[in-house]
């Protein structure tokens, strides 16, 4: 423990460190000029500051009050050294920030029960930070445990969905991480960015619900099989919505969403602009534009000059233009997306 003594007597000084350098595990830092103490303690973490009040220069008081601005020494126990009848002086130093006082002349055995008081105060504080950070990692890992488990629950949904789909598998890895490079470009928080990261897998996990001879079928669907078809909006939105997690309560949002247009004329509910929540309108073109460049059973794939083009012409109709615009503006990155999660 690094006890620092400031006082302009050398007497005072040598009889404070020899007595404490009776304590086990201690060591008396010294100084006879304040300032010079002072930008030593402002540099270093003592664990007591023992500082006499009558010095030139900077006083006990003036210490103090500059030592209590640096945050980290606001609960450093400080002793002030004064004369009995200095009450004023008392009660200033209070006022800045003295934890306790020793009395002119010093007396031994009041000196050594009131630095072990202070040290051992200052242990009970050092440990208990320990502990709260410790507690904290706790909780910072328990939690990352839990979103671990969450993103596993929509990998394995997200899978469930891909076993009857034909237009899934790696078309939700590119469109998870289309999603998210839109967020990013668009200057979305961070956290929304991760989390539409690991929601954007879920947009389609209504077609669990959708019958097989109309989510199968190779060619165009009749008005009445495409009205099925639409309800695997709702259906997904039903199967995640109750959830506790963030995540899976934002890819419910993007289920229900995700085929809103721009212009109204989407479905399930012919939202338009903005009252299509911003998951929804990133979602439409991460999605559309996937399967656009996407080969099928029943279509083939279509150029990226193509598909672009298309997002072009349809922004502010099917498409937010802000959400274009962020895709396009990052379009080396989408390449490099299309590369890493390609079909094969």
């Amino acid at each position: 423990m690094n006890v620092v003594i400031v006082d302009d007597t050398p007497t005072n000084l040598q009889l404070m460190r020899a007595l404490v350098q009776r304590l086990e595990g201690c060591q008396a830092i010294l100084f006879a000029d304040s300032g010079s103490g002072l930008t030593w303690c402002l540099e270093h973490d003592p664990d007591l500051i023992i500082v006499d009040y009558m010095m030139p220069n900077l006083n006990g008081i003036e210490f103090i009050r500059h030592v209590r601005r640096e945050p980290r020494h606001e609960d450093l126990p400080i002793l002030m050294v004064t004369a009995d009848h200095e009450k004023s002086v008392r009660y200033a130093a209070l006022e800045e920030g003295a934890a306790d006082f020793l009395n002119k002349p010093l007396d031994r055995m009041e000196f050594l029960a009131r630095v072990k008081n202070m040290l051992a105060l200052r242990r009970s504080r050092q440990a208990l930070s320990c502990r709260a950070a410790t507690l904290a990692e706790e909780v910072k890992r328990a939690v990352a445990e839990i979103h671990d488990r969450e993103r596993e629950t929509i990998v394995r949904l997200a899978r469930a969905a891909e076993c009857r789909d034909p237009e899934t598998g790696a078309h939700i890895l590119r469109m998870a991480h289309y999603a998210q490079l839109i967020a990013a470009r668009m200057g979305l928080p961070q956290d929304f960015q991760e989390t539409m990261l690991h929601a954007a897998p879920m947009h389609d996990v209504g077609k669990l619900g959708t019958p097989d001879h109309i989510l199968l079928k190779p060619g165009r669907h009749t008005a009445a099989e495409f009205e099925i078809m639409k309800q695997h909006t709702g259906i997904g939105y039903e199967i995640l919505r109750e959830s506790s997690s963030h995540a899976l309560q934002l890819a419910a949002s993007i289920a229900l969403h995700h085929h809103e247009k721009f212009d109204g004329s989407g479905y399930p509910h012919g939202l338009a602009g903005e009252a299509i929540p911003t998951e929804g309108r990133i979602a439409a073109v991460a999605d559309v534009f996937d399967a656009l460049t996407s080969e099928r059973p029943y279509k083939k794939a279509w150029s990226l000059e193509d598909a672009s083009t298309y997002l072009r012409e349809n922004r502010g109709a099917h498409f937010d233009p802000v959400c274009v615009d962020a895709f396009l503006d990052m379009w080396s990155t989408v390449l490099d997306i299309r590369r890493r999660f390609s079909d094969g």
